[in-house]
């Protein structure tokens, strides 16, 4: 295909067209998924995401100024709340990040979610492979939010910083959010306000209270000031610190087993919800919602009746 070639030799409006494709779920997502694998597994993949407001994209301006001091290539990745009627992205992080437009070693992304549960749509795992097919070395996912529907990043991000402010709440709220099962760093932003150091010292206790051992990853806690430029150089220092422990750990290709079963069964899934779909359009499916209307057959055996059509199909 014409439109990988030219991505893989650079063209950013290649690249972007490509996005779009696997956006849109278009037709030949396949044959574009089977030209880029074997490009693939290169990047570094970083998740960044807290509460609305956390300052999560002013934090990953800073970290792409640091990345390209060290003359990293960088892609973001900003999955936004979607649009109900467009299903586009609607905040625009790209906006508060214009200065690196012109920066050809940077490319910037907004997409929607799409409705999807988790908050990541299964199109940004796959955005993730372009990128890295293209060539970032390391490619940033900021979510929109944080908390059980957030959980999905686990299985795209190989380091997850989870950004908090004071106004967080205390350590129970943080917990209640599942935050220390996700967290590998946890950045402590606008950290000049006056309740920074107490949520502070709560979450250095928490870490200090999980199961480890002297082989574990204890996930530090930085304080940062993101418009001041304050401590994003040690934020910075820590997500590296913990890409090398993936590596010296040998969980690095355990994460990459893991991702590419849940793309597998992302795959499979579409396929099926697609085929279901299909069924409940033929006769036999008519039939069997006419049946459940009237309440002589019940879901569970619609269900049977229903996965023996498109299994046929």
């Amino acid at each position: 295909m014409k439109l990988v070639q030219d991505m893989l030799q650079g063209h950013r409006l290649s690249l972007a067209r490509l996005i779009t494709k696997v956006e849109n779920r278009d037709s030949d997502l396949a044959e574009i998924m089977a030209e880029i694998y074997s490009k693939t597994g290169r990047a570094q993949v970083w998740g960044i995401t807290g509460p609305p407001g956390a300052g999560k994209s002013t934090l990953v301006d800073r970290l792409i100024e640091l990345l390209r001091s060290q003359n990293k290539k960088v892609a973001v990745v900003a999955v936004d709340p979607s649009s109900p009627f467009t299903g586009g992205a609607i905040l625009g992080d790209r906006i508060r990040m214009q200065k690196h437009s012109g920066d050809p070693q940077v490319y910037i992304r907004s997409l929607g979610t799409r409705g999807q549960h988790g908050g990541l749509s299964h199109a940004t795992k796959e955005v993730v492979l372009v990128l890295d097919a293209a060539g970032f070395d390391i490619i940033l996912v900021e979510t929109a939010g944080v908390g059980q529907t957030e959980l999905e990043i686990l299985g795209l991000a190989q380091t997850i910083v989870v950004v908090l402010v004071p106004e967080s709440g205390d350590s129970i709220q943080v917990m209640k959010a599942g935050l220390m099962e996700i967290a590998d760093v946890f950045a402590l932003n606008k950290s000049d306000r006056p309740e920074a150091d107490q949520l502070l010292r709560e979450l250095v206790t928490m870490v200090g209270m999980t199961d480890h051992d002297e082989k574990s990853w204890l996930m530090p806690v930085k304080k940062t000031e993101a418009v001041k430029n304050v401590g994003v150089s040690e934020l910075l220092q820590a997500i590296q610190d913990h890409q090398t422990y993936l590596t010296q750990s040998g969980k690095r290709q355990s994460q990459s087993w893991e991702f590419i079963k849940s793309e597998v069964k992302d795959i499979l899934s579409d396929r099926l919800n697609q085929s279901v779909d299909a069924t409940f359009l033929t006769s036999s499916g008519q039939e069997v919602m006419q049946q459940l209307m009237s309440r002589t057959l019940d879901p569970y055996r619609a269900a049977d009746l229903i996965s023996g059509v498109s299994s046929a199909s």
